[in-house]
């Protein structure tokens, strides 16, 4: 997936660039893009479609390589709604796919990505001290004094910290990020400053933990009416598709009939959804999903994380094909759980109950 050299050869390898892809390999890439990423980065890469999800044309993503995107795209990051697209986390999308899909994102952007060196991933040593104080300083007003985000990212994002290298948080802090608020600091800090924010930020790292999940298997064609016995729901629609988290739980509390989409990655279904639903990502094969709904008579609710963007797709995709008896969560997953609504969590290791992509 990646190109890595020996630090022996690392000095006359640092300079040499991946080749372009080739124009097969481009085109499978865009359509690629277009199918998965485009619903929150935007056809056109500049970000901000939906869920705040960043601009992926700027150089900076990619001037030291593409391993942090493509360990973003792969194993996406906890904390956030950016899931794992990596098949072995049941993505749709196979390591090597994901390594010409940010091949491509960096041409897009106009760079060609250098070899990955060993001396790439090499931890940047710096004071720590010192950095927490230069943070405190220039970067808490924008990132959060706990690294929690604010107008900036979320640099406290232990998944994040994790699968991004030091030279690519020094080169974010020195050279700043295109397209966005964050300017270059090399002319503003000293090489021991920066150094040291960079220590500091991956000192936030350590003993982070991903909780276990207590796994469920998702419903099967014939689970999917949730109280297949009880009356229709009555909703309140608002803009033809909207209802909100309370009206979902009266009717789910009331057995009333209901088929429950999650529209999320399925990993994100695991970690946690709302009890009954099926996990059916929005880039799936609705031709295929809807021979194994059971009539188009009954009530199906749609949510994501974000929280309307991939459900709404999904319910454009159901209206299409003749299911009018369709809802959208107005909030979204994040909006139920935040009312204080229960979730429980899943297992997709097994996805015969769960959509197949195209």
């Amino acid at each position: 997936i990646f190109v890595y050299v020996s630090i022996a050869d690392a000095s006359a390898q640092t300079q040499r660039t991946l080749p372009p892809l080739s124009e097969e390999e481009a085109s499978a890439a865009s359509a690629h893009y277009q199918q998965y990423c485009a619903l929150c980065h935007g056809t056109d890469l500049a970000g901000y479609a939906n869920d705040n999800a960043p601009s992926l044309l700027s150089t900076s993503l990619y001037e030291i390589g593409t391993a942090p995107v493509y360990r973003a795209t792969a194993f996406g990051r906890i904390g956030t709604p950016m899931g794992p697209y990596v098949d072995d986390l049941n993505g749709p999308m196979k390591k090597a796919e994901i390594s010409v899909l940010t091949r491509w994102l960096s041409e897009q952007a106009g760079v060609l990505p250098p070899f990955q060196t060993l001396e790439s991933f090499a931890p940047i040593e710096g004071d720590i001290a010192l950095g927490e104080e230069v943070y405190a300083r220039e970067c808490a007003e924008c990132h959060g004094a706990e690294g929690e985000g604010g107008e900036g990212t979320a640099l406290g994002n232990q998944a994040m910290l994790a699968m991004t290298p030091d030279s690519f948080l020094r080169h974010a802090i020195a050279e700043g990020r295109e397209g966005t608020a964050m300017r270059a600091y090399k002319d503003e800090l000293t090489d021991a400053e920066i150094d040291g924010v960079t220590a500091f930020l991956r000192s936030r790292a350590e003993g982070w933990e991903i909780e276990a999940v207590s796994p469920s298997a998702p419903p099967t064609p014939a689970e999917y009416v949730i109280n297949p016995d009880g009356e229709a729901p009555e909703f309140t629609l608002s803009e033809d598709r909207y209802i909100d988290s309370e009206q979902l739980n009266a009717a789910l509390e009331s057995n009333r009939r209901i088929i429950l989409l999650d529209t999320r990655l399925p990993y994100l279904w695991a970690t946690g959804h709302i009890r009954g639903s099926i996990p059916i990502p929005y880039y799936s094969n609705f031709d295929e999903i809807v021979e194994k709904l059971p009539d188009q008579e009954t009530w199906i609710v749609a949510y994501c994380e974000c929280p309307r963007a991939a459900s709404n797709r999904v319910v454009d995709q159901l209206r299409e094909r003749g299911f009018e008896n369709t809802a959208v969560i107005w909030e979204g997953y994040g909006g139920w759980v935040a009312k204080g609504f229960p979730s429980v969590l899943g297992d997709v290791s097994d996805q015969t109950a769960a959509a197949e992509t195209p």
